[in-house]
């Protein structure tokens, strides 16, 4: 049976503990602290409309490490029609990802209970995004939450060919130079491993988790004045 969350605690079952299909627990609410908690024990929330949360840590488990990100030579000349910028439209990010058309998913998991709680993480600094922009409009970015030198990607979206992956390959660079370990990129999907991101097991994640996510950085999120020159 899964578990239900105790709503006068923020304790999680262990992650270790998922069915086979990745749940850890239902229930709950999405008040930052608990949130946080989730994200630093490796869990994310994850459900449809009208269900109760559902809280995840799949198995096999995808991430980059920075280090491994692939920048194509197509890509890198693409990148120099954009513009680009950190958490100027966080709210409006999540937005584009929750109206974007994936395949073999129905509907939309973005629902307003989840930009409401995120947005809350980004006023806190916990939640950011990175914004793709051509002549003025955004037409492409990502978003997550930090959990210590930790990324946690959540949802990105396109509406110009290599507008979220040049929002993607910005983000790479930075988080390198500020000392982050990687990227926690959730579920496997081509795209992503198209760009380097590679599946482990649960296990393995969750000890490099436990490295990171309460590792101190000090920095501001804030765009280099000429990010091409450094990709």
């Amino acid at each position: 049976m899964i578990p239900k969350l105790n709503k006068y605690t923020l304790d999680f079952p262990d992650a270790r503990d998922a069915n086979e299909d990745g749940i850890v627990a239902w229930g709950g609410d999405l008040n930052p602290s608990r949130l946080i908690k989730a994200y630093q024990n490796g869990i994310f929330p994850w459900y449809s409309k009208d269900d109760p949360i559902i809280w995840w840590s799949t198995n096999p488990r995808l991430i980059l490490e920075l280090d491994g990100f692939r920048l194509s030579k197509s890509l890198k000349k693409s990148m120099k029609k954009f513009e680009y910028k950190f958490d100027t439209n966080f709210r409006e990010v999540m937005m584009h990802c929750a109206k974007i058309s994936r395949k073999s998913q129905e509907g939309t998991w973005i629902q307003d209970e989840i930009i409401d709680a995120y947005e809350e993480l980004h006023h806190l600094g916990l939640a950011h995004s990175v914004e793709t922009y051509y002549k003025g409009e955004l037409v492409g970015g990502l978003y997550g939450v930090v959990v210590g030198g930790v990324f946690c990607g959540e949802s990105m979206f396109s509406h110009m060919s290599d507008a979220s992956k040049s929002a993607f390959a910005i983000l790479v660079k930075h988080l390198k130079d500020w000392n982050y370990d990687f990227i926690d990129a959730q579920v496997p999907t081509e795209h992503l491993k198209s760009l380097g991101a590679k599946e482990i097991s649960r296990g393995c994640f969750l000890e490099k988790l436990k490295k990171s996510s309460f590792k101190s950085l000090e920095h501001k999120w804030e765009l280099k004045q000429k990010p091409l020159s450094i990709i």
